[in-house]
This record gives structure tokens, C-alpha cells and sequence, in this order.
């Protein structure tokens, strides 16, 4: 998001890491898992992120940002667009603006890695492929609603040019060792010789298993202080992943090696939730 000011742009940025959301939320016990090792964990939930990767390219739903600025309790400048993801009859993969009313925002501008973001790292997935890529800390484990998961701080080894990261804690299932909930943030932040920041703020999302077998992000939610070199702005970013749906088309989907049925698991084979912060 890049901020305006006279004919020069400047992005949002923030440093500092918001108290994570309380709902539903136990304590963290720092003590080792048992029965299983922390290298198992992570190899585990990666192969099941890799599969989810996979799966959800194959599903449709509908993806709602608002995106404000506000001066104290009043909202100064909103962007808003709603998306179907969907498939054209040859399955091609389909993006279909059903609402995007001209944004009012005046003191920052949505850039391409701003969607580049919302689109494919606030729903972040860290798979097998990616795992090389990070420095990955094991810090114990903690109740989510009505989950047990394991819970680790992760960050990129090293930063290669023109390419973006995820950067702080995700939660994993410990049934299911899928990631259920991550906050952090996207990085780097970018710093041009002109002056110019494109910053990025910190998040929060949820998954809910949609399909008895996935967990897939439905609610990212981000509201921070931004601090750049000029002034300070309070942002909050809203996305929603709804109305997720498998493509109807004879698309392969794996769940731990097995080929998954054409229809979904009736609800009842569903386990419990955990649940977003009030909206």
C-alpha cells in the first residue's frame, strides 16, 4: 500500500507485533511434544500443506478485501473488491470482479504485491518445497478453540531479490498436522534510492476445515499503526475467503495418497472448529 504524499509514493509499514487474538485461546506450554519429534512434525504438516496447496487450486470461492484508513475512530479512505475464483468449461482458472466501487482511500495507494499478498501469502502455505527456504523454531504447544496445536516461529533464511516471504508464527493441528492460524507479516519491506517505501502490515489468519479434510483460510484480518518516515497511519485490511466449492470438472485431488470422492463428506464427519474473532 503505497502512501501518497505531493507526487512521491510512500508504502505502509509496521514493526510492531500486535497481541495475538484471545479468543478461544489457551496458554503456551513450552514443553516438547511427546511421542513424536519436532522434525516429524514439520515434515509431516509440510507433505499435508503440499497437498493443500494442490487441493484448494482446484476449488471456487469468493474472496471479499476491504482495505481503510482511519483518523482516529473515523474512516478516512476505503478500497474494496469482491472476486469469484472460478473455471471456464475448459477448466481454466477464472477471476470474475463481482464488486470493486471506486476507492475512496487518499493517504495510500494498493499496489500489485498489496494484491500479490492477499492473493498467495495472507493465505500462507508452507509446504515441503518451501521448508529449505526457512529457519523454522519449534515454541511448544497451545489450545486453539477446540484444537491442540503445535505452534512454531518461522522466518526466511535468507532474502533473495524480488522475492517475498512470510515471517512469524503459525499454528498446527496436531490431528490433522495442517496449519489452522498464522500472523505475521509479508517480507521485505521495499525501500527504493528514490525515497520511496512499500510496506506492508502485519496479519492474522484463520482456517475452518470446509470439506472434512482441508483446513482452508475463510478470515485474515489486519490493524495496525503503520509507521513510515513521514507520518503514522492507522490501517485495518479485511479479507474473507467464502463459499468454497470442488470444481465439478475431472480434476484429481489426493488426501494422504488416497483419490478423494467427487462429492464431499456429508457434515457429520466434520470435527470441531476453531473460530475466528468476532467480525
Amino acid at each position: 500500500m503505497l502512501r501518497k504524499l505531493s507526487l512521491v509514493a510512500f508504502l505502509l509499514a509496521s514493526f510492531a507485533l500486535p497481541a495475538l487474538a484471545q479468543r478461544g485461546e489457551g496458554p503456551l506450554d513450552p514443553s516438547l511434544p511427546v511421542g513424536i519429534t519436532v522434525p516429524e512434525i514439520i515434515q509431516r504438516f509440510a507433505a499435508k500443506e503440499k497437498e493443500f496447496k494442490e487441493a484448494r487450486e482446484n476449488y471456487t470461492y469468493r474472496q471479499s478485501v476491504k482495505v481503510q484508513t482511519l483518523d482516529g475512530d473515523t474512516v478516512d479512505g476505503t478500497y474494496e473488491q469482491v472476486v469469484d475464483i472460478t473455471f471456464d468449461d475448459q477448466g481454466r482458472r477464472l477471476e470474475n470482479v463481482v464488486r470493486a466501487p471506486v476507492s475512496t482511500l487518499e493517504r495510500i495507494i494498493i499496489t500489485q504485491e498489496d494484491l500479490d499478498d492477499i492473493r498467495y501469502r495472507m493465505p500462507f502455505v508452507l509446504t515441503s518445497d518451501e521448508i529449505p527456504l526457512y529457519k523454522i523454531d519449534y515454541v511448544g504447544r497451545q489450545r486453539q478453540d477446540e484444537l491442540t496445536t503445535y505452534v512454531f516461529d518461522i522466518a526466511p533464511k535468507q532474502i533473495e531479490n524480488k522475492r517475498r516471504y512470510f515471517e512469524g508464527r503459525i499454528w498446527v493441528d496436531d490431528h490433522d498436522f495442517q496449519i489452522v492460524k498464522t500472523s505475521g507479516q509479508t517480507v521485505p519491506q521495499i525501500h527504493s534510492k528514490r525515497g520511496q517505501e512499500n510496506l506492508f502490515p502485519r496479519f492474522t489468519t484463520w482456517r475452518e476445515q470446509v470439506d472434512g479434510r482441508y483446513w482452508f483460510p475463510t478470515y485474515t484480518r489486519a490493524d495496525d499503526v503503520l509507521h513510515f518516515n513521514t507520518s503514522d497511519v492507522h490501517v485495518r485490511e479485511i479479507v474473507k475467503y467464502a463459499n468454497y466449492k470442488r470444481f465439478g470438472a475431472k480434476v484429481k485431488i489426493t488426501y494422504e495418497g488416497q483419490e478423494l470422492p467427487s462429492a464431499p463428506p456429508p457434515p457429520g464427519e466434520q470435527k470441531g472448529q476453531q473460530q475466528p474473532p468476532p467480525k
